[in-house]
């Protein structure tokens, strides 16, 4: 259904609940996925291969999350590769046509990655091959693209995050890799970043060339 994550294979729901609640990520946050869906539609018309849709991404600890701002998307096809992301889906009333492909940054487990389709947006969850490697940025070149931007109502400065906040996120993706047991577990909360205000101008910022 539509509030189900789904694997690279079509699996089945995964922490549907927690994450569709809002505990760790902001899913279309107000403002955030409707504008860009808006400008990309008005812009990429007439395309005949596709347009890529408008995405945001945030970097974690042991994911990357992609969020592809297509609404009331139809046909939605989403395949990890250990070094590419291929996402495709028809968008709006007149099916427009998305594609985007991406040369990630560094690899990632296909197996173990999942997306998770709204009437608003798709988000993506790429689990990292290394686990604690930032990624400055999302792409494998060092290239601007103009349907891409980093999602600020969701980064998180997780390199310099104490350790009592490290050990919550830890426990959270432990509790990712465990699913499958009791229906009441509970699970931890974890901040959003929208929560959290930069301590200083000097906070590092994700590249955004």
């Amino acid at each position: 259904g539509p509030g189900s994550w789904l694997g690279s294979g079509g699996g089945g729901s995964w922490l549907q609940a927690e994450l569709g609640a809002g505990r760790s990520v902001s899913l279309g946050g107000a403002g955030s996925c409707q504008d860009e869906s808006s400008r990309a539609l008005t812009a990429g018309r007439g395309a005949p291969l596709g347009q890529p849709a408008s995405a945001k991404w945030y970097d974690r600890r042991d994911y990357v999350f992609i969020e592809f701002c297509v609404e009331d998307s139809k046909d939605v096809n989403v395949n990890f590769e250990k070094s590419k992301l291929t996402f495709s889906c028809l968008g709006g009333s007149d099916n427009f046509k998305h594609l985007n492909e991406i040369d990630l940054f560094n690899n990632i487990d296909p197996n173990e990655s999942k997306h998770k389709r709204t009437d608003r947006s798709i988000l993506c969850c790429l689990r990292k091959g290394e686990s604690g490697q930032a990624w400055p940025r999302l792409t494998k070149e060092r290239a601007k693209l103009n349907w891409l931007s980093v999602d600020f109502n969701n980064w998180k400065d997780w390199e310099d995050d104490s350790d009592e906040d490290m050990s919550n996120f830890d426990r959270f993706s432990e509790m990712m890799n465990n699913m499958g047991g009791d229906d009441d577990v509970d699970l931890p909360e974890v901040d959003g970043a929208e929560d959290d205000s930069p301590d200083s101008d000097d906070e590092k910022m994700p590249d955004l060339e």
